[in-house]
């Protein structure tokens, strides 16, 4: 039985219309592989997780993971850490929606509550860690396709790239300090404060006079 928001499945590798073994009811099996791929992707890392170590840690064959899961790996990795985390068909377009006018503080205090969320502080670090392991792509593709390029869309003028460039390098910024350097007060400060100082420093990237030509 299929729920809304699995993956479709790939294809099974024990040929047509058959099942992989281990294969449970209810959906389960999809949320117990994707449980265990952030605590595998946690733990060790992204060179260092391996489909089979997935399986194992949730209780399933292989097979089944591949059968959810045909990207592998990286198809793994994103549903578990990357769109687990925020789902940008809902909560990006709505924050387009609502105009360019506010719109820095108000991706700010999305992102912010986003990964200050319980096991958000882990889920980012194993963002961050994965970019060093030469698959950056992955973290890279799905922020530029899925949360900024629609940021991107709701801009006009030839200088839109940079300016929306320019806001994710201060949301990335200040997310690396918070939850990685963990540098105080910013780690620790309030949301709402944060958005107070941050928050005109990224609508000024979106709209303000960048200074150029």
């Amino acid at each position: 039985m299929s729920h809304p928001g699995d993956p479709v499945p790939a294809g099974d590798p024990a040929g047509p219309g058959a099942r992989p073994r281990g294969r449970r009811t209810g959906g389960s099996a999809v949320e117990d592989i994707l449980e265990a791929a952030r605590v595998e992707f946690a733990e060790r890392g992204y060179g260092a997780t391996s489909v089979r170590g997935v399986a194992r840690r949730a209780g399933v064959d292989p097979g089944l993971v591949r059968y959810y899961f045909g990207g592998g790996k990286g198809e793994l990795f994103a549903m578990a850490v990357g769109r687990r985390a925020i789902d940008p068909a809902t909560t990006i377009a709505d924050l387009v929606a609502g105009g360019v006018d506010g719109l820095g503080p108000r991706l700010l205090e999305v992102v912010l509550r986003t990964w200050d969320q319980p096991g958000g502080r882990e889920r980012f670090r194993t963002v961050i860690a994965t970019t060093a392991t030469g698959h950056d792509h992955l973290v890279r593709d799905f922020l530029a396709g899925e949360v900024l390029g629609r940021v991107r869309a709701a801009l006009d003028g030839p200088d839109a790239d940079l300016r929306v460039g320019l806001v994710a390098s201060q949301l990335a910024g200040l997310l690396v300090a918070r939850h990685v350097l963990e540098v105080e007060p910013v780690a620790s400060a309030e949301v709402d404060a944060l958005v107070a100082a941050v928050g005109p420093v990224l609508q000024h990237l979106l709209t303000g006079d960048l200074g150029h030509r």
